[in-house]
């Protein structure tokens, strides 16, 4: 009798396993039938052209696959290229570190022990160390307008007039100086090219055969068309802001090649031929809060402790292009997101990982309004409104200027003051500013950036300069007259 009673209490234990699929107790299992309807839907909804991206689970690539169309009609695929802007900086940092790892440099060194002829206008300078370079706590500012440069090594030598912004390994502060001078450190120790490092140390050695590091943006590249930028929620084609960014975000790959950068670092700095490319002490390292630094690492950010689930990151962006990659050590997972398109005012790239990530973690991603297609509509409206106001203003010109043909000449254009502030302001930004310190940059830049807030700018400076003309012309001409 206790025999069947303990069978009969076992099977009654056992009886829901026998019942609940298997699916219950085990990960997901990733639907990708559903990444891609999410991914397209995305795209469709925020008006924007194309997108690449893969996944990888556990050192393997579980799905790569393209969606929309590039700027000479042709479809995306996993094999399109695309440039990834920021996201190179891990990719300089792994450089770093595989010196590190053979013993050519210390991380914890200062960097002028191995760049001497690296100066900069703080004595601080000679402290910074490789590892605060790497984790943007050398305290080296990140100036908007920059000279020119066509080399890494002019690139990397533009700081010696600059001032460190706090002391070494002080503060956080992002700049893409200190990965110009990261890149030209891995060219001087290693004797080649940073191009040809990448290709000969990184990209061969994982099979990434199509990937390849600019100097310039304006390098050319056979098959890489042109990028979009996002305007009232459609995407304009538009050349690349010209600028030096090697070290910084001057690679170009394409989905299936990121795909082999992400299972070696979802395999333990192993690629999928077996080679180890670095050590799994550095590794781990470079995924480590940094002193001063508690967001990120060496090349990798961190995602935020309310982030669920935490993701080691990082993010890119060109006038052109957005891109993304996270890595989710509680689930094995990688996922690297790259768009034919730039948003000024938000980060695309990011936000269908966020819901790819949601998926892989058995989640239901919500497919949320445009956001920066409400923002550019609004500032649409504000444009018409100027419009239609300039147009008033001017052609009630000549009655604002009878009523005060009696007011001395310097009360007269005094009252003009309002109309010459934006032209001095929107002047100063769209012409100046883009001639400062030698740089690149272009009036077309400030279109690049973002189209819809640059049209508003245009009108207000152009109905001011209207306005104003109209209105001492008339003034003149009743002077005249008198």
């Amino acid at each position: 009798m206790k025999k069947i009673i303990i069978v009969v209490m076992a099977i009654a234990l056992l009886a829901p396993l026998l019942y609940f699929p298997h699916s219950t107790y085990a990960a997901p299992v990733l639907d990708k039938g559903a990444v891609d309807n999410y991914v397209e839907r995305y795209l469709g909804r925020n008006g924007l052209p194309g997108a690449s991206i893969v996944i990888v689970k556990d050192g393997e690539v579980i799905h790569a696959q393209g969606y929309g169309h590039d700027s000479e009609g042709r479809p995306v695929t996993e094999h399109s290229l695309m440039k990834i802007g920021s996201v190179s900086k891990a990719f300089t940092a792994f450089a770093v570190l595989q010196l590190v790892d053979e013993g050519t440099i210390q991380l914890d060194a200062p960097v002028v022990r191995y760049l001497s002829e690296l100066k900069m206008n703080d004595d601080r300078f000679e402290q910074v160390t490789i590892r605060q370079l790497l984790s943007h706590t050398s305290g080296i500012p990140n100036p908007t307008i920059v000279p020119q440069a066509d080399t890494l090594e002019k690139g990397a030598k533009r700081v010696q007039q600059w001032q460190l912004q706090s002391n070494p390994g002080e503060r956080h502060f992002y700049s893409n100086a200190n990965y110009w001078i990261l890149a030209w450190l891995v060219e001087k120790l290693s004797g080649m090219e940073f191009a040809e490092y990448l290709d000969t140390k990184v990209f061969s050695p994982l099979g990434m055969d199509d990937s390849l590091s600019l100097v310039n943006a304006g390098d050319a590249v056979p098959g890489l068309p042109l990028g979009y930028v996002s305007a009232y929620g459609a995407a304009v084609p538009i050349s690349e802001m010209e600028q030096m960014f090697s070290g910084s975000g001057g690679i170009v790959t394409t989905a299936a090649d990121m795909g082999e950068w992400l299972v070696m670092h979802t395999h333990k700095g192993i690629s999928a031929s077996g080679k180890r490319l670095l050590s799994l002490s550095l590794l781990d390292e470079s995924y480590s809060p940094q002193p001063g630094s508690e967001h990120y690492g060496l090349g990798w950010s961190l995602s935020a402790s309310e982030v669920t689930p935490q993701r080691i990151q990082h993010s890119g962006a060109l006038s052109g292009y957005q891109a993304q990659q996270s890595v989710i050590p509680s689930s094995g997972y990688a996922i690297a997101v790259m768009l034919n398109s730039f948003t000024t005012t938000f980060e695309h790239a990011y936000a269908i990982s966020d819901g790819i990530i949601q998926l892989t973690e058995g989640q239901a991603p919500a497919l949320k309004a445009s956001v920066p297609t409400l923002i550019d509509c609004s500032v649409g409206v504000l444009t018409l409104l100027y419009v239609v106001f300039g147009i008033r203003g001017i052609l009630r010109s000549k009655k604002w200027s009878d009523r005060r043909q009696h007011h001395s000449a310097l009360r007269y254009y005094l009252r003009l003051i309002p109309q010459l502030i934006p032209i001095a302001g929107i002047g100063w930004l769209m012409f100046i500013v883009p001639q400062l310190q030698d740089n690149s940059s272009t009036v077309l830049d400030v279109f690049r950036l973002w189209p819809a807030l640059a049209i508003l700018l245009s009108i207000i400076f152009l109905c001011a300069v209207f306005i104003t003309g109209t209105r001492i012309n008339y003034r003149i001409k009743g002077g005249n007259s008198k």
